[in-house]
């Protein structure tokens, strides 16, 4: 583990911890002489946990942990922490086909109807790092564009006049077959992690289903214990 992510691990545990008095961090130099690493190392792992949301930088003031912070579950990795304006997308292609019964099974549809399937990278600072494969009701969505595959499918849905709800999301670890690593630019074989999205409307809707393929891919997981979870599986 890189020393800027340890650092990046160490502080939101010990935020988590409640071991800053009243959600105020140690400025960068302390922390800098406490970590034994310079305060380039310090700066990178402060810029992480405010791009995820955990900290905010107060110019003139300091750093201070978010109030509701500890009230949230957090899944975070190596997308969900970069910035929209660092994340590019390339549609490879996109193309209506009438539904699969298993499409029809995940979109809750009574009878087979047009299905959109868009294929596509994704790019972070100009290393591809994802192929993404998703699938959308034609029903909710009669006009998909290129333009749209190459933005955030998130914000189109919400042009939309849609409320998002929730994803559900299952991680499979894999290994990338020849024609993922063409596009990867990656040995065949190589480890990744397969994500399969479902994600839903507020009115319990599936709007989208998506499979990625991702070679870079960094997961942390803040998760609440539960006793009686706990329990239920003794």
């Amino acid at each position: 583990m890189k020393k800027n992510e340890f650092i990046m691990q160490d502080l939101l545990s010990k935020i988590y911890q409640n071991q800053f008095k009243d959600g105020k961090i140690p400025n960068q130099r302390e922390l800098a002489q406490i970590y034994g690493v310079s305060r380039y190392t310090v700066q990178e792992a402060i810029k992480s946990l405010a791009e995820i949301g955990v900290i905010k930088v107060v110019q003139g003031s300091g750093m201070y942990v978010y109030d509701n912070l500890r009230n949230n579950t957090m899944i975070y990795n190596s997308l969900t922490r970069t910035p929209y304006g660092r994340i590019r997308s390339k549609m490879i292609s996109l193309e209506q086909a009438m539904s699969t019964l298993e499409e029809q099974q995940i979109f809750q549809l009574e009878e087979p109807a047009l299905i959109w399937t868009f294929k596509r990278l994704r790019i972070v600072d100009y290393k591809i790092e994802q192929i993404e494969i998703s699938k959308l009701p034609v029903t909710l969505f009669p006009e998909l564009s290129q333009e749209n595959v190459e933005h955030s499918i998130q914000k189109y849905v919400q042009n939309k006049g849609y409320r998002i709800s929730h994803y559900i999301t299952s991680y499979q670890p894999i290994a990338v077959s020849k024609a993922e690593s063409e596009l990867l630019l990656c040995k065949k074989g190589a480890p990744a992690m397969r994500i399969t999205n479902r994600c839903l409307l507020e009115d319990g809707r599936v709007y989208e289903y998506s499979q990625l393929t991702a070679i870079d891919y960094d997961c942390t997981y803040i998760t609440p214990f539960n006793k009686k979870t706990h329990q239920n599986r003794q």
